[in-house]
């Protein structure tokens, strides 16, 4: 009972800063740099426990959120494509770094290294992908329904396929990895992120956030569904990925920082996944409009 609470009170808490954040592009870009230092000097914390793996920590978090503030300001039109130049030097240098360590395996080391870049940083940078939006006069703006939309997508799944598998759940989804998880819960969670989808949807083309700045997505009913589709889909496989990559370090949880609910990479695993799906699908959806 006890665990319980602090789980539903960190829950509540988190859920609030994350809300609260995309209230302006700052708070946004700020909580959002500090959560991809903390998962990547988490991650290289987990690595570096494998035999053979010694991955630059400082390196690798510095670079990671050098690449989240560059995307950031090139998204929103505040620097030019320069910005990568310091990212790029960095990630050569990790490569070179190998060639003088004495380490038996740096193979691995680099893997990792890069793996922190792809897994990690690439996928939280994308959020400024969503968030900053060129308008028909040309000019880019902050959007916050876009980004906020794939979280509520991810808490309604959640939500709705623990609910619904505690119930009926009888068919496991991947019990190799997941045994939690069933098919059950999969459909109950889809059902309910597609009535929210609608519900988001309604809220954009009618332009009740319009009061508060927040421009038109320019998405139909049927293209928030599918973005909500996308979410489901593509959450529950980063879900997926990040328990076979703690089984493969034979870890329960990735950290202990969040009471209840584990280390960073536990809350957004889903996330590592949606959201670069999510850029990718409305990136498809302009190409062939």
């Amino acid at each position: 009972m006890k665990n319980f609470i602090i789980r539903a009170i960190t829950g509540i808490l988190f859920v609030i800063v994350l809300s609260a954040s995309f209230l302006s592009p700052l708070t946004m870009t700020a909580l959002f740099a500090i959560i991809t230092g903390m998962t990547i000097w988490e991650f290289t914390g987990l690595v570096n426990n494998k035999e053979g793996v010694q991955v630059n920590r400082f390196i690798c978090t510095a670079a990671g959120v050098f690449f989240f503030f560059a995307v950031t300001g090139y998204c929103s039109d505040i620097t030019t494509s320069n910005v990568f130049i310091p990212y790029l030097i960095t990630v050569i240098y990790l490569f070179i770094s190998g060639l003088f360590t004495k380490n038996t395996d740096p193979v691995n080391d680099w893997a990792y290294s890069m793996m922190s870049q792809m897994y990690i940083a690439l996928p939280l940078s994308c959020i400024s992908v969503l968030s900053f939006i060129s308008i028909p006069s040309g000019y880019i703006v902050y959007n916050a329904l876009l980004p906020f939309s794939i979280f509520v997508f991810l808490w309604m799944n959640d939500t709705g396929a623990y609910l619904t598998g505690s119930l009926i759940g009888k068919h496991k989804l991947f019990p190799r990895v997941s045994p939690g998880k069933s098919w059950e819960g999969s459909v109950g969670g889809t059902i309910i992120v597609l009535a929210v989808a609608i519900l988001i949807a309604w809220i954009d083309q009618n332009a009740l956030l319009a009061s508060l700045g927040v421009p038109d997505s320019g998405l139909t009913t049927w293209e928030w569904m599918g973005l909500g589709a996308v979410v489901v889909v593509f959450g529950t496989l980063g879900d997926l990925v990040e328990s076979l990559f703690k089984r493969t370090l034979s870890v329960k949880d990735s950290g202990r920082i969040l009471p209840g609910h584990g280390g960073m990479m536990d809350r957004f695993d889903s996330s590592l996944m949606a959201i670069p799906a999510s850029v990718v699908y409305l990136y498809t959806l302009t190409a062939i409009g």
